[in-house]
């Protein structure tokens, strides 16, 4: 067993915050560790919140923590924010709005940068929310950069979706996007007092039963963080919906999908590094300006595959 694991289990805060660091960082024990933090029990309901700047994501989220917090369980929080272009670290870091949070030894809040990941999460978030699962925690909270086309990684890694929008504020615009309806397992709207409630609720009933499947419908919440007002439905839904992941064959069929979708990017992270090392340790040819990239990519996979391809590191 890893050692960081035997200190996990031993309710260590500082191993669980090394752990993570290792996965973002790409330690060599990267592989070794995940493997042991996997055989840990498993417990946690991993929720996703996610929307648009300025939808008011870290106070939703701060809200539910507290409620979470009242009825006796611990909870966890990965906060992915954008990239600082000079440190590589999170912008943001640990969220202001939860500072309330900090001295709870019931909660964890850590920040992940992106690091360029165009999905709205960074690369390390999977292994992060199932090392927090291994510690011990609840319930694990991932909260997004923003929600658009190309940010939909998030329904990959959670049991539930929460998208967040608000009304006359242009999200309306965001539930066409190609995929927004796919991810979203209830629909939020926040900062409900604001006008143009109805209108955007109206809409996102009209979507709902256009995509809405056999066993479970998307469900609907109006909240008001400010007034602290709907938190409570948010989490019953919320909880609503994990049951039917784990009651129903259209859950398990959904959570099968998202197994198989997490090996194939294990593999494609490995082939990957592999490729990169070949070419940049044995394959002595340079990018130019004028080299055409697609034929480029083509003659260094396959120099790579000559090679052997995949090479142990034993």
């Amino acid at each position: 067993m890893h050692p960081l694991v035997e200190r996990m289990k031993q309710k260590d805060i500082r191993a669980l915050a090394k752990a993570i660091t290792m996965v973002e960082n790409e330690h060599p024990d990267k592989l070794a560790l995940l493997s042991n933090v996997f055989s840990l029990p498993k417990k946690a309901q991993f929720v996703g919140i996610t929307g648009s700047p300025g939808a008011g994501k870290s106070s939703l989220v701060n809200r539910l923590i507290t409620h979470i917090r009242e009825s006796g369980k611990t909870v966890a929080v990965i906060a992915v924010d954008p990239t600082s272009p000079f440190s590589g670290g999170a912008l943001l870091g640990d969220r202001v709005r939860m500072n309330e949070h900090f001295t709870d030894d019931g909660v964890y809040i850590r920040s992940m940068a992106t690091r360029g990941s165009l999905g709205g999460l960074a690369r390390a978030t999977k292994d992060a929310i199932r090392i927090c699962d291994a510690y011990g925690f609840d319930v694990v909270i991932v909260e997004t950069v923003g929600v658009g086309q190309s940010e939909l990684d998030i329904m990959k890694i959670v049991d539930t979706t929460a998208v967040v929008l608000t009304p006359n504020s242009g999200d309306v615009l965001q539930i066409f996007k190609a995929g927004i309806m796919e991810i979203a397992d209830l629909f939020v709207i926040n900062k409900a007092d604001l006008h143009g409630v109805g209108k955007l609720r109206a809409l996102l009933r009209e979507l709902v039963m256009m995509t809405k499947s056999e066993e479970h419908e998307t469900a609907i919440v109006k909240t008001i963080t400010t007034e602290n007002k709907g938190i409570d439905e948010l989490w019953e839904k919320i909880l609503e919906h994990g049951n039917y992941l784990y009651s129903t064959e259209e859950g398990e069929s959904r959570r099968l999908e998202q197994q198989k979708l997490e090996v194939y990017e294990l593999i494609r992270e490995e082939i990957w590094r592999d490729v990169q090392q070949f070419i940049e340790t044995e394959d002595e040819r340079t990018i130019e300006v004028n080299d055409d990239p697609y034929k480029l990519a083509r003659e260094w996979y396959e120099h790579w595959k000559q090679k052997g391809g995949i090479r142990s590191n034993d």
